[in-house]
């Protein structure tokens, strides 16, 4: 059973989250992607003295790995040589700084004029930001996400998760296939750029909203609903944990009234809509926390899952890594770790699903550069003495 990207070569030149991650989900879809480090190896890696730490396994599984110094003349012509077998090429360097190599888009086009050449950056191309230098962080704070998290009478505070690289990451690979696509009418490769900041004004929709409507809305909601629009919508204790709890429907809010013995709230004035509650979140947000005092995590869930409302247990990391319903979904491999720390590394399956399609295989990420000849005489037909060259070269 194919998948949608058989036959697809990628030259995955990506570092860290956003360029590793944007290589892995092509490799699930089918790609044969090799993953293009220095000599010593993407910046990633410094992340543990071995050069092996788990976020290196995590993003890389699927992929051969070689290395290639772009500093040195060798280096630019053996990617030269290998872009023009290539149907794509991404990175996520600083804007500008592969043309400084002398291995840009005008570059590698010339050489290959079907190549879909990706770039993902902070800021992307054009604009007054361009040329800052950007990681998740500063994108989370420059977007506003860490303005508006946290609580009202707290300070700002970043996001868990890495979300800036992964949305630009998912971002850069839709570029990527719509590209192909592209190309598979018209016979011509394209240029395309994802910025992360691009990526995460959509997802400010809430407080946006909250801005636009409501001049008295703080910028930092807590749990509560970012633009301050539904109740109950918050993280509630329980007798020995969390739970998340959301009332969208009348339906719920009807449920969850009764389960907690509160009909009292049911169709009267001031709890009758939606927005009705969200301008007594207080009140409503305090009948619930009564009801689940002295109440297990577990029995709360199960109780309103069977009503109907949408709920949920606040799960640790070690309780995601061993998720049920992770596993029965494809999405945790457990890996044998290359480096230190546990005997395992939990690696990401691929979210998108596709109908009579098996789930891919996931292998281990590769050693650094252990690919190297390799992938040079089979896709660029080096022979002993071009190899020869590229190591005392580089």
């Amino acid at each position: 059973m194919s998948r949608p990207l058989d036959g697809i070569s990628v030259l995955d030149l990506g570092q860290i989250y956003q360029g590793g991650y944007c290589g892995l989900l092509l490799s699930y879809l089918g790609a044969d992607v090799v993953k293009v480090e220095p000599p010593w190896g993407e910046n990633v890696r410094t992340r543990s003295e071995d050069g092996k730490p788990p976020q290196v396994q995590f993003l890389n599984a699927n992929k051969r790995g070689i290395t290639l110094d772009l500093k040195s003349a060798a280096g630019r012509e053996a990617l030269v040589d290998l872009a023009a077998e290539a149907d794509v090429l991404l990175e996520n360097f600083a804007t500008g700084k592969m043309d400084e190599l002398g291995v840009g888009y005008d570059t590698l086009s010339e050489a290959n004029p079907e190549l879909v050449y990706a770039h993902g950056s902070g800021y992307g191309d054009s604009g007054p930001y361009a040329d800052y230098p950007a990681m998740d962080l500063t994108v989370q704070a420059m977007s506003g996400l860490i303005h508006t998290t946290g609580f009202p009478d707290g300070d700002p505070v970043k996001a868990g998760p890495a979300v800036c690289d992964f949305l630009g990451a998912v971002h850069l690979a839709l570029g990527i296939t719509s590209a192909l696509f592209e190309r598979s009418r018209t016979g011509e490769g394209r240029y395309v750029e994802v910025g992360m900041y691009d990526c995460m004004y959509p997802t400010l929709a809430s407080p946006v909203s909250a801005h636009v409507s409501r001049s008295d809305a703080p910028p930092r909601t807590g749990n509560q609903h970012s633009g301050l629009a539904i109740a109950p919508y918050n993280v509630y204790p329980t007798d020995e944990g969390y739970v998340a709890i959301i009332c969208i429907s009348e339906r719920h809010w009807e449920a969850l009234a009764t389960r907690i013995g509160r009909e009292d709230l049911v169709g009267v004035e001031g709890y009758d809509s939606k927005s009705a509650r969200a301008e007594r979140r207080e009140t409503v947000d305090d009948a619930v926390t009564a009801w689940l005092d002295g109440r297990r995590t577990d029995e709360v869930v199960d109780q309103l899952l069977g009503d109907g409302v949408p709920c949920a247990p606040v799960q640790t990391v070690e309780d995601v890594i061993d998720d049920e319903h992770l596993e029965d979904r494809g999405m945790i491999h457990r890996l044998p770790n290359q480096g230190e720390g546990r005997s395992e590394v939990p690696v990401p399956g691929m979210p998108i699903k596709f109908a009579g399609v098996a789930e891919p295989t996931v292998e281990q990420a590769p050693l650094l550069g252990e690919h190297t000849e390799e992938v040079l005489a089979e896709i660029a037909g080096y022979g002993p003495e071009e190899l020869e060259r590229l190591r005392t070269e580089t």
